[in-house]
């Protein structure tokens, strides 16, 4: 019973969050309409760009002490679309995304109608030469963090069937083994959490060296790509004869 409690509150905890995206690209692209048409001011957009931010920090933060419960299933969600998992990074996005999505958006990448798609005319476009050096040290900074917590995730799945869980198998001492998938469940849970630390410290650096303008527009084109990435995967897995969960 427990074990089903679990699951319930980690997929309402995540539908909660789905359902606040939506809220909140709805609130992001009236504010940069409104600023395109010079009828919000810097402090406006900033109070909102800071409320987006907490929230994130809150979900990380909730989310963190229910994996410390169970970890397993964030990284591979039942409650996201096989689309969604089959892109995931240690139970979300990759930060090094967030940052390749200000290039699209700016036109930098060159093969991607990203840009028209997500948000028309922006002024993301308009990036100084000092932003551009800036987002770019942050790209090369959170590409080095992934690569090292990657690392320290492959280990970890390497030693679950390593010593002394295999030991302990092989031993006949099947008792044991709960108390280490606990041990290894935190350790787990630990990587995750440094993910999420990187992921949203990623968010509040790229937003930082935006304007307020340009950060909304930057978080409104993340949340409708997350949106629509949820809606095609949907349309996949039912196209597939997937249960849509």
């Amino acid at each position: 019973m427990a074990a089903a409690s679990d699951q319930s509150n980690e997929r309402c905890h995540y539908q909660e969050w789905m359902h606040l995206q939506e809220e909140e690209l709805s609130e992001l692209t009236q504010a940069a309409a409104a600023a395109a048409a010079c009828a919000a001011n810097d402090a406006e957009l900033s109070r909102l760009v800071d409320k987006v931010i907490r929230h994130f920090e809150e979900y990380t933060r909730q989310r963190h002490v229910m994996a410390l419960a169970d970890v397993s299933p964030y990284y591979a969600p039942t409650w996201c679309t096989s689309l969604e998992r089959s892109v995931l990074w240690i139970g979300g996005c990759r930060p090094s995304s967030y940052i390749r999505l200000i290039y699209a958006l700016c036109g930098l990448d060159l093969e991607s109608h990203l840009s028209d798609f997500l948000t028309g005319e922006s002024s993301l476009g308009q990036l100084s030469p000092r932003q551009l050096v800036s987002v770019d040290g942050l790209h090369q900074r959170t590409i080095r963090e992934e690569r090292a917590l990657s690392t320290k995730l492959a280990t970890l799945q390497e030693d679950l069937l390593d010593n002394p869980i295999a030991a302990m198998v092989v031993a006949g001492e099947e008792g044991d083994v709960e108390g280490a998938l606990d041990k290894h469940g935190r350790e787990m849970a630990g990587v995750m959490g440094e993910a999420d630390g990187l992921r949203v410290g990623t968010v509040k650096e790229i937003v930082r060296i935006l304007t307020p303008r340009q950060a909304v527009e930057f978080l409104a084109a993340g949340k409708k790509l997350r949106l629509c990435m949820r809606e095609w995967g949907k349309k996949r897995d039912l196209d597939h004869g997937r249960l849509i969960n």
